[in-house]
């Protein structure tokens, strides 16, 4: 049991919460006519096991529900945990949090002056994908937002008995209703389904957190004894951008058309206007202030005459209602009829780009600049930091544009485009372009990317890649023509290899006139070109990539420019060019094991940043970062930390994806929670370690040699003969594909091999059957190698962990996916395996493995996790139980689902999918993630 006086209080309030709710349940199963339901709830009082009545096909529902219970429970516990610790005078505040990042700094002598002069350049960009990771209906989890609030109500100690059962009976009748309502998709959703899930998030969730983050910054500024004047201003805050891939990402996914990306532009700029309408509505009625009781300024009149002859008549109704003449009231409501929307109504809301409306952002927040000034001019400067700022604060972050929306297409993909475009221009040998010689690529590339005209004429038919590829480039293009590049984040190039890869976008930008030619004749590219470095082999090649994408002439003319911090502070007069890098998380792990993933990296950043140096350019890596440990997850204060000096750079650009946005977003509290870690921690590590350090790390030999037997462990398995027979019977993947849990389909191009299976299915399946195989395998060979062969080594692993962040994170990691998984349920699993020598012969591999890694864990780290880590252990804990129950079930399920299609029984096989489905959900819920 922990000491820690405050976490026992919160492990008390979570059984007694949890008790309150499986209370209201276990009634709510007998209302309505499922008693051995009820009784076979897990963490009931009065549970004695399970009775051959409860092994119906909603007991997998049953479970569910309790287990986003308790996931919901340990959420709001773990919020009051924080604030307790804030509260607590002795303590220094959660680590990664405003109040500990700040101190940190003050620690390394920043002045609350010098930490003000930085923070307007530092930001931070979430960028929301939709991979196929959630498996609950939208639905549902907006009944789980409601849950939410109840019981936050419920925790209100001003309600008297009588409103306490008013909420209680709430919270019965929210659970009745998530009991009918389903809670899977038994079809694939649509990109239009995702789509408006995302936008969910950036309309609703995000805008109404966006007060409580910059409160949170002003409280540990003032804590501090900062003076708060200092970041009054919204420009003086940090930067907030938000990024989407839905309706974007193209890889692999043939239902992203170019008119689903032109379908989501448009929805994204109306979605971005009702945010700004929404804080605009209220402005007016807030700005009530008289002419008589003070004189305006000159300009505000000069500003509302101005609005007002530009919107002619559309301003006499907003000019009559103020007989009294309250010129900040009228200027606020001349601003909102300005805007590029029609609002007849709340649900009626549509575009209305008439020339007198703003038509970008910039025009909007000039204005409100304008309202803020005449306020503080006289004297008003709390109504404008109250009433103003916000929506200046908004203006920025949201624009006319919501959200960055990223092209993302594979590299083979492109290489089949040129190869059309070739041929149909007559280029000898064009329809073998995919397998020409890089030099021959990159010369030809090169030549055609000194002249701008195209290979065809525009609507020319190439063939089904080049006719997709562009199709989507035009759009893009008469986006910019109307709105600017507002909106349109990069051209990311899944499974980059080469610099040709690159290459061969701008040659497909010029082809759709998203390139111009500059003053000096050099072609310019208006969308930046970013490479996807995957593979562990790609990692490696990063930098080599890189310097030759980094010297090509178009790439330096097509880089944007930002000023560095040094000339921001008006020291040096130069500019920097920014170049965006993206590094994948999953597929290094799925080929190499998680110790050669996270090391190539860290090694794939410290080379490519070397490389932007020697160029004059800012590397700036985009996180791609899946929900899992084995797909890059972990603490974000941890995970930061882990990074090269110098890498962090005050940007951040990460990807959230599946259910971990449910996870972080769909509270207003948790949302605040986790974006206020990205901001103080992206400002922590970036003025903590502002430049790339270019001696080799202390631990760099001891993780070599970790990370080369690790891996020749891991991949000794997966290319072991008959390795794909055990891993097809013995987790579920055959099922994960017949779910309904993205629009994306599973494999890259339907190919039954490993190589074409995405990370997601792979991390996902071996979650499901509880080996969580890519997280842990091969870890304990590679530290059991180095106590044999380098004793010297292994002991300064032990002695010096806590001082080598890379090393203590990812082998925290690495014990927190050992720790989830179990050797009773993995056998279960394995028993599906029709073959039993294979499964024996795998299943000892795996748990001799599994026993060794766990073993010298406990070395490394001194005492076993259940000793170090109580909160991991109460919550495996708690869900162990219930577990098991579910997996029993899972793996009847399956046994009879498989055995249905071996038969071709059709009909048993479609009746049975989707209690196996149900099942894949409900452990989902009790572990807290899928893929």
């Amino acid at each position: 049991m922990p000491t820690d006086p405050i976490q026992e209080k919160g492990f008390e309030k979570i059984d007694s919460d949890l008790t309150f709710l499986i209370d209201c349940l276990h009634e709510i199963l007998n209302e309505v006519g499922e008693p051995h339901l009820a009784t076979a709830l897990p963490w009931w009082n009065g549970y004695t096991g399970l009775t051959e009545e409860a092994h119906t096909w909603r007991l997998g529902q049953a479970y569910t529900i309790a287990f986003q219970l308790l996931n919901m429970v340990e959420e709001m516990v773990s919020l009051q945990t924080r604030r307790q610790r804030e509260s607590d005078a002795k303590s220094n505040g959660e680590k990664g949090l405003w109040y500990a990042e700040i101190q940190r700094l003050k620690d390394l002598g920043y002045t609350g002056e010098k930490i003000a002069e930085e923070l307007p350049f530092i930001r931070v960009e979430p960028v929301l994908t939709a991979h196929p990771t959630e498996a609950k209906r939208s639905t549902v989890l907006e009944q789980h937002s409601e849950l939410y609030r109840l019981l936050n109500r419920r925790d209100n100690t001003v309600y008297s008995p009588d409103e306490q059962q008013t909420i209680r009976r709430a919270i019965k009748t929210n659970l009745q209703r998530l009991w009918r309502t389903g809670e899977i998709r038994l079809t694939k959703p649509e990109v239009a389904d995702e789509r408006k899930g995302m936008l969910f998030y950036f309309r609703e969730a995000f805008p109404r957190v966006i007060p409580q983050l910059d409160e949170r910054l002003e409280q540990a500024w003032e804590a501090h004894g900062f003076d708060v004047n200092l970041i009054q201003h919204p420009t003086q805050r940090p930067q907030l951008r938000f990024g989407s891939w839905v309706g974007g990402d193209r890889d692999g996914h043939p239902f992203v058309t170019a008119q689903v990306t032109e379908e989501t532009l448009a929805e994204m700029r109306l979605s971005a206007l009702k945010v700004l309408d929404r804080q605009l509505a209220d402005l007016p009625r807030k700005l009530s202030l008289s002419a008589r009781l003070q004189e305006p300024p000159k300009f505000l009149i000069e500003a509302v005459e101005r609005l007002s002859k530009e919107l002619d008549a559309r301003a006499a109704h907003i000019l009559n209602r103020n007989p009294q003449f309250e010129p900040w009231r009228v200027f606020a409501g001349l601003i909102r009829e300005k805007l590029p929307i029609n609002v007849e109504h709340a649900s009626d809301i549509s575009l209305d780009e008439r020339q007198e409306n703003y038509t970008i952002a910039a025009e909007l927040i000039e204005d409100l600049e304008l309202l803020r000034r005449s306020l503080t001019e006289i004297g008003a400067e709390a109504i404008a930091y109250q009433d103003v700022d916000p929506v200046i604060r908004l203006a920025h972050i949201f624009g006319f544009h919501l959200a960055s929306l990223d092209i993302r297409q594979n590299s083979a993909f492109h290489d089949k485009a040129i190869s059309q475009l070739l041929s149909a221009a007559s280029i000898p040998d064009g329809e073998n372009f995919a397998d020409w010689p890089e030099d021959k690529r990159v010369s030809f590339l090169s030549e055609e990317l000194k002249s701008p005209r195209p290979f065809v004429y525009k609507f020319a038919k190439d063939g089904t890649e080049a006719d997709k590829v562009l199709s989507c480039y035009r759009v893009l293009e008469r986006h910019i023509a109307q709105y600017g590049t507002a909106g349109i984040g990069s051209f990311i190039v899944s499974m980059t290899r080469q610099v040709s890869d690159l290459l061969a976008v701008y040659v497909l930008a010029r082809e759709a006139g998203i390139t111009y030619k500059n003053s000096d004749g050099q072609l310019v590219c208006r969308i930046p070109v970013v490479p996807l470095l995957e593979t562990l082999d790609d990692l490696r090649n990063g930098a080599e990539i890189m310097d030759a994408f980094l010297a090509h002439p178009v790439t330096q003319a097509s880089l944007p420019l930002v000023q560095t911090a040094a000339n921001r502070q008006g020291i040096h007069p130069s500019i920097t060019p920014v170049q965006q890098v993206m590094v994948g998380y999953s597929d290094s792990n799925k080929d190499s094991g998680i110790l050669a993933s996270q090391w190539g990296l860290f090694t794939a950043q410290r080379a490519i940043t070397q490389v932007g140096t020697k160029h004059g350019v800012n590397m700036q890596f985009f996180h791609g970062r899946g929900g899992t440990i084995s797909r890059g997850a972990g603490p974000t204060h941890r995970f930061m930390e882990a990074l090269p000096s110098g890498c962090v750079n005050r940007d951040f650009r990460l990807t959230e994806q599946g259910e971990t946005i449910a996870q972080k977003y769909s509270n207003r509290a948790t949302a605040a929670h986790n974006l206020e870690l990205l901001l103080a921690c992206t400002t922590g590590t970036s003025l903590a370690n502002p430049k790339p350090d270019d001696s080799e790390p202390e631990f760099k030999d001891i993780y070599e040699q970790l990370t080369h037997d690790s891996s020749e462990k891991y991949r000794g398995l997966l290319t072991t003969k008959q390795f794909m027979d055990f891993y097809n019977f013995a987790t579920p993947v055959d099922a994960l594909e017949h779910s309904a849990i993205g629009s994306r389909p599973a494999r890259r191009t339907g190919k039954r091999t490993l190589g074409d299976l995405r990370a997601i299915p792979w991390v996902f399946s071996w979650y499901q059957s509880r080996f969580y195989l890519p997280g842990w395998f091969g870890v304990g060979t590679a530290l059991q190698n180095l106590e044999t062969h380098n004793p010297e080594g292994f002991e300064a692993l032990q002695t010096k962990l806590n001082t080598w962040p890379l090393l203590k994170y990812v082998l925290t990691n690495v014990e927190t996916s050992l720790a989830s998984a179990d050797s009773k349920i993995m056998s279960d699993y394995a028993s599906l395996v029709p073959n039993s020598a294979v499964r024996e012969k795998f299943m000892g591999i795996i748990s001799e493995e599994m026993a060794l890694t766990a073993e010298y864990l406990n070395k490394v780290f001194g005492k076993a996790y259940n000793e170090r880590r109580p909160r991991m252990t109460k919550t495996l804990a708690l869900r162990e139980e219930a577990l098991r129950v579910l997996h029993a079930e899972q793996i009847d399920l399956i046994k009879k689902w498989r055995g249905y299609r071996e038969a071709n029984d059709t009909d048993s096989e479609k009746d049975i999918l989707p209690r196996v489905l149900l099942s894949i959900n409900a452990i989902a819920s009790g572990l807290r993630t899928t893929g």
